[in-house]
């Protein structure tokens, strides 16, 4: 007994060493939370040509950025994925739509999470034979989905194409923050193979 060490000594002696694996985890964290908020404000590159696109409903300007780049894509289908029941496709267009363009989208109903999205496209592209996809979601979004779509459509190449959200007009603001925090943490969760509460994601 005379030679067991006090549990105070050896708590003076891990000490620093926790407290500097707790600093080093929190500076990685940080780092990182900081490169994934500029990595989502970074403009779309040139619009490339592909067989489909998809658009992850969710946030502002994805379904109309996804309809500009149909129009501009005369052989490509596009997919609305996780829309209302109750939407209908002309329901979306404008007015002035020609009809062989409606013929090109298809509305997918059944996605309820980034997980249903990306196995709400699978499906839609076996069945359309689409080779390559251009995929529409926010800047902050972007990461996550590409991560999804990557698993579930090993063998097509898929082009990100991000939206701007209004929120992003001012990244420091603390709604912004508190958003962008969550979609890193579920982003982090994703890269670890974990499954998130379909309710809670976007």
């Amino acid at each position: 007994m005379r030679n067991a060490t006090p549990l105070p000594r050896l708590s003076r002696r891990f000490l620093p060493l926790v407290q500097k694996t707790c600093l080093l985890a929190a500076g990685c964290w940080l780092a990182g939370f900081v490169w994934f908020v500029h990595d989502a404000r970074q403009p779309p590159a040139p619009t490339m040509h592909a067989d489909g696109i998809v658009a992850l409903t969710g946030g502002t300007g994805r379904v109309e950025t996804s309809l500009r780049l149909l129009a501009s894509n005369p052989d490509a289908r596009l997919l609305i994925s996780g829309v209302d029941l109750q939407t209908s496709v002309r329901a979306l267009l404008p007015a002035s739509t020609p009809p062989d363009m409606a013929a090109r989208i298809t509305l997918g109903y059944q996605a309820r999470s980034t997980i249903g999205n990306a196995t709400e496209t699978a499906a839609w592209v076996a069945d359309h034979h689409i080779n390559s996809l251009i995929i529409v979601t926010a800047g902050y979004h972007m990461r996550r989905a590409m991560l999804e779509l990557g698993r579930t459509l090993p063998d097509v190449a898929l082009t990100p194409y991000p939206v701007m959200p209004p929120a992003m007009d001012h990244p420091w603001r603390l709604s912004t923050l508190r958003l962008m925090g969550m979609e890193y943490m579920k982003w982090l969760g994703a890269l670890a193979g974990m499954k998130h509460n379909p309710s809670l994601q976007v």
